[in-house]
């Protein structure tokens, strides 16, 4: 039974926790927290409510725990699989963790940086980098997207295969539990054998567990030189090739490793202002590798040459370019990180967020394309991702001409057809975006049953009034 919207004395109960200048009633004040990127969750609420303090947070989950009032913890408003967004019965409220953006602590010593859940990616990359200091999460959506977000769906990015996804950098966390209690374990240390990682467990909830309101990250001392490379080459497998070359010869120098597919960046060369074709030919598949050095701009130089010019020799690549300026580097980039918005003029998509073992990858993209063929004629690919890591964004655009909602109506087949693929290879149906509302069904339907019954016991263990974001993961 769904449970009924709370009644007005209910909510002035909570909006007098965060004052009314911060406790959101008015429809157009709502609006952006009710609209995510890609349309398809559209939601309802009574209140949004912007804490501005660790106990405002336990204060409002307290309050929702006694009463029972289902709350949906918000970040960025980024995610792409509804996990940030409450249903359309209009009965959970919202509590969005924007204000609570502070910067806490930079340490350069232990290398860690301390900082609130609202910190906006971006705007923590500036407050570390002025410190002499990186931190290597990387995102398309980095000027939006939040740390608390960021942390609850363990998001990836284009560094995963030099520094690891959130899970990776988090060293500890703060969270307010649905009791109301706060679990303070913002240790910095990175090693710890004191029981269980606790941690983990609220780092890829989607706040199905908990508020994490705060976090230790680890940072890293600048590279001293950066070199982007673009190869052409003809195959999954000549870049698979490429790929184990590059790990041979750059070894953790080799930063990133993106394959992106003809049809994404014809679709990213249309779309993206002022940009140009990297290399002369038309090639099939295309790399983007980036190398760092600890040395000197000389030395990743020197690598990222040897690695194209061997990669060329040895029929991996068959020409490739080198940025002549950090500029150049980053419009490169551009074109790899607009393909997703490049795809909107293009018409309806159907999207996958896969991961399989690396040496998988060819075998996977010949048997996507076979899937997809059957499933839509005409219909076309767009893969492209992190290639060094496994993970994939395995997109499917309308045949050109077509009609949207009868192409939209062969969601569920096509999601089928290519996540049997994935599954028959050992792989994951949801590598970096999380399972929030989209993927939780398929996940009941075809996850291990010993692992959805500890899932669902570590929820009712931390969450027996079932407060924290329903109907999300499990």
């Amino acid at each position: 039974m769904t449970p009924l919207p709370p009644d007005p004395t209910l909510l002035e109960r909570f909006a007098a926790i965060v004052g009314d200048a911060h406790a959101l009633r008015a429809e157009a004040d709502m609006a952006p927290f009710l609209r995510e990127p890609r349309g398809l969750f559209p939601g309802r609420t009574p209140l949004v409510l912007r804490p501005g303090s660790v106990e405002e947070v336990s204060r409002i989950l307290k309050l929702a725990s006694e009463t029972r009032t289902p709350i949906v913890p918000q970040g960025g408003n980024t995610g792409l699989v509804g996990g940030q967004m409450p249903g359309r019965e209009g009965n959970e409220i919202v509590v969005s963790l924007s204000r609570l953006n502070r910067v806490r602590e930079i340490d350069t010593l232990s290398n860690t940086v301390t900082a609130e859940a609202g910190v906006v990616l971006e705007a923590l990359h500036r407050a570390v980098d002025a410190a002499d200091r990186m931190f290597p999460l990387s995102l398309a959506s980095q000027g939006s997207c939040e740390i608390g977000g960021n942390l609850s769906s363990n998001a990836g990015g284009t560094a995963v295969l030099a520094y690891g996804n959130a899970r990776e950098l988090c060293l500890g966390v703060e969270v307010v539990l649905p009791t109301g209690e706060v679990l303070d374990d913002l240790r910095k240390l990175k090693k710890d054998n004191t029981g269980y990682d606790l941690k983990n467990l609220f780092v890829g909830a989607e706040g199905t567990l908990g508020i994490i309101t705060a976090a230790v990250l680890k940072i890293f001392p600048k590279p001293k030189g950066r070199e982007v490379g673009w190869a052409g080459v003809a195959s999954p497998e000549a870049a698979l090739g490429l790929f184990g070359l590059a790990g041979e010869r750059a070894g953790g120098s080799l930063t990133a490793f993106e394959l992106i597919g003809g049809t994404p960046l014809d679709f990213s060369l249309r779309f993206t202002p002022n940009a140009v074709r990297p290399l002369a030919g038309d090639w099939p598949w295309h790399v983007l590798l980036e190398v760092s050095s600890g040395r000197s701009q000389e030395d990743a130089r020197a690598l990222i040459e040897t690695i194209l010019a061997e990669g060329m020799e040895r029929g991996f690549a068959g020409d490739a370019t080198l940025a002549d300026s950090i500029a150049h580097g980053d419009a490169l980039w551009a074109l790899r990180e607009n393909i997703s918005e490049a795809q909107k003029p293009e018409g309806a998509s159907i999207k996958h967020d896969i991961s399989v073992p690396i040496a998988s990858i060819p075998e996977f993209i010949g048997r996507a394309a076979a899937a997809v063929e059957g499933v839509c004629p005409g219909a076309r690919v767009v893969c492209f991702g992190h290639m060094g890591d496994g993970n994939l964004h395995y997109n499917v655009s309308q045949p050109a001409g077509a009609d949207p909602e009868v192409f939209l109506d062969l969601y569920r087949s096509m999601n089928k057809a290519v996540h049997d693929i994935v599954r028959a290879l050992g792989g994951s149906i949801s590598a970096e975006h999380g399972i929030g509302r989209l993927k939780r069904d398929e996940l009941l339907a075809t996850a291990p049953p010993v692992g959805i019954d500890l899932m669902r016991r570590v929820k009712a263990a931390f969450d027996p009034a079932g407060i924290m974001n329903p109907g999300k993961v499990i």
